[in-house]
């Protein structure tokens, strides 16, 4: 056996584990801040920034494991779904909350969609 695949084996091993641990890391940092920031805007930020760095870490991980390019679009289009959805779920919980008095408003220090809520809840009146 030459020294050459074990370098490279050696190598992705490295590599890997590095991501698996920096991609944890960023999941408990996400759980983390779900469970000590204050309120519901701040908890939403935490739950999806490092969420989506964190998962694309493992994946990375996951795919230099595999070793095949046969489950590198599958493993791209897991991200690019957590991607997509985990920001927009976030808004719409956040708005949710927004709308129904979930929030600390001394915390914002701009509130953009008081007077769009104001319109919409003086049209329907």
């Amino acid at each position: 056996m030459s020294a050459e695949p074990l370098t490279w084996d050696l190598i992705r091993d490295a590599v890997t584990a590095v991501c698996l641990v920096v991609g944890a890391l960023m999941s408990f940092a996400a759980a983390l801040g779900m469970l000590r920031f204050p309120d519901l805007l701040s908890r939403m930020h935490a739950a999806t920034k490092p969420q989506v760095l964190g998962l694309l870490l493992l994946l990375i991980a996951v795919g230099l494991q595999i070793g095949s390019w046969a489950v590198v679009p599958l493993l791209v289009f897991a991200w690019l779904l957590q991607l997509v959805t985990a920001p927009v779920s976030a808004h719409m919980v956040s708005r949710a909350g927004y709308r129904t008095r979930h929030l600390r408003r001394d915390t914002l220090q701009r509130d953009d969609l008081d007077a769009v809520v104001r319109a919409h809840t003086e049209k329907s009146d």
